[in-house]
């Protein structure tokens, strides 16, 4: 049998031909799917990483909406079912949040993120880290270092925050 077999790969052997021709497009046929998976996968990591890039130019735009209180921007960056739950554990919807948003009593003077880590599923976004605000609320200081989970989906074409949780790390 190995002399068949050196006799086909030396293309000598000349009445398994159809044999020798099938075993090469099979062999072809193998080498080019896995190319194609290979590529589907490379362009698939190219865009979620993009796409994660996007995200994270969100969350900076949102962050600093909020510092600004620019409330259109804030606005069409939140979807229509928003939801946050902030540090003391009341909710708030998207009217509630941009609100309190918008209330002059409190001026933010710091408003910064870091340690964002976002993970892509499909056209849903799980951002998790930590979030640092300063300012003051009715004439008084306030400081919050906060961890954070935001989600974001894609409706249309378009990202926007569907639920956003702050809470105060636990120290011991």
């Amino acid at each position: 049998m190995d002399a068949f077999r050196a006799r086909i790969a030396q293309g000598t052997c000349r009445v398994p031909r159809i044999v020798r021709n099938s075993y090469m497009q099979i062999h072809s046929r193998w080498i080019l799917t896995l190319f194609v998976l290979v590529a589907s996968a490379v362009g698939l990591a190219a865009q979620e990483k993009a796409e994660a890039a996007t995200i994270r130019a969100l969350e900076m735009k949102w962050t600093e909406s909020y510092k600004q209180r620019n409330i259109d921007i804030l606005s069409s960056l939140l979807a229509e079912d928003f939801v946050i739950t902030v540090e003391d554990g009341s909710t708030y919807s998207k009217a509630g949040y941009i609100s309190h948003s918008a209330d002059a009593s409190t001026r933010v003077q710091v408003a910064e993120m870091s340690d964002l880590k976002v993970r892509m599923h499909g056209d849903t976004a799980i951002v998790t880290g930590a979030y640092h605000e300063r300012g003051e609320s009715n004439g008084k200081p306030y400081e919050y270092h906060d961890r954070l989970t935001d989600v974001w989906m894609k409706f249309g074409g378009k990202w926007q925050v569907v639920a956003s949780h702050y809470s105060v790390p636990y120290k011991q």
